[in-house]
C-alpha cells in the first residue's frame, strides 16, 4: 500500500532535511530510523528537500507499507511517539500505486517570515530580523518575481540541474502579527531560490531586480537567513 505522508519540523538542530551518509541529523535520517525499528523498509521519498535551519508545516513523502501496517491511524500515533519532539506527522493517507510526492505535484509554497523589531531569544529560530525591510517596497518589487524564467542567477552553485528555468505562480507580501510574509508559489523552485530572491528583495531595486531575471547582469546579493522560510504546503 502506497501512503502518502504530510510532517511538520523545526528544522533549527537538523543538519537539513535530507538523508546523509555522514550524519544521521536529518529530518529524514530521523524518520528513517524509526521506520525501520517498526520493520518498514521502504525508503520515504520526500517531495523535495530544506536546507539546514529551514522549517516546514507540510512537507511531504510517500512510501509503500508492508501489509502488517495496514492501520494508518495506529501507524501516525506511533510515530509521533517515537520520532524526535521537532518533527510531527500530521496525516497519512492511501494514494495510487502510480503516486510520487515529488513529481506527482502540480505546486509548492513556500513562505518566509521577516520583523523589524529587534530580535529576541524567543523568536530567533522562527523568524528573520531585518530592522531595515521596508514593506511598501518588498510589497511592490516582489510580483516581478511572477512568471517563467531562468532562475540561474537565483541558485546556490554547485546545483546539479537539468533545467534552471521555472515559473512562479504567486508572489506577494503581507502583513501578519507584526510580522512581513512573503509568499511564493511555484511549480518548482531551486536549491537556495527563495533565500536569494529575499535577498535581492532586501537589497536590489526593481530594475536591477529584472535585470537579474533576465540574465542581462548578476548583481552581488547574499542569500536571506534561513531560519525566517517555511516549506509551507505541496498541492497535488
Amino acid at each position: 500500500m502506497r501512503v502518502l505522508f504530510t510532517c511538520s519540523y523545526n528544522g533549527t538542530h537538523f543538519q537539513g532535511s535530507q538523508t546523509q551518509t555522514k550524519t544521521n541529523n536529518t529530518v529524514f535520517g530521523q524518520i528513517e530510523s524509526v521506520l525501520r525499528q517498526l520493520n518498514i523498509t521502504s525508503k520515504p521519498q520526500p517531495s523535495g528537500r530544506t536546507d539546514r535551519s529551514v522549517h516546514a508545516n507540510g512537507q511531504t513523502f510517500h512510501l509503500d507499507l508492508p501489509s502488517f501496517w495496514s492501520d494508518l491511524n495506529k501507524l501516525k500515533r506511533v510515530l509521533n511517539e517515537m520520532l524526535p519532539h521537532a518533527i510531527k506527522i500530521l496525516d497519512l493517507k492511501e494514494v495510487d500505486s502510480e503516486f510520487h510526492a515529488r513529481y506527482s505535484a502540480k505546486s509548492r509554497v513556500y513562505r518566509y517570515l521577516i520583523k523589524t523589531t529587534p530580535s529576541n531569544p524567543f523568536e530567533n529560530d522562527f523568524i528573520s530580523f531585518y530592522k531595515d525591510a521596508d514593506f511598501s517596497l518588498l510589497h511592490t518589487k516582489i510580483p516581478l518575481f511572477i512568471g517563467s524564467y531562468d532562475f540561474k542567477y537565483f541558485m546556490k552553485t554547485g546545483s546539479e540541474i537539468g533545467s534552471s528555468t521555472r515559473e512562479i505562480y504567486k508572489a506577494f507580501a503581507y502583513k501578519h502579527k507584526g510580522m512581513i510574509v512573503l509568499h511564493f508559489e511555484a511549480n518548482g523552485f531551486l536549491r537556495s531560490q527563495i533565500r536569494l530572491m529575499v535577498g535581492a528583495l532586501l537589497k536590489l531595486d526593481a530594475q536591477q531586480i529584472s535585470q537579474q531575471l533576465n540574465c542581462t547582469h548578476k548583481h552581488k546579493v547574499k542569500p536571506a537567513l534561513a531560519n525566517g522560510l517555511y516549506l509551507a504546503k505541496i498541492k497535488y
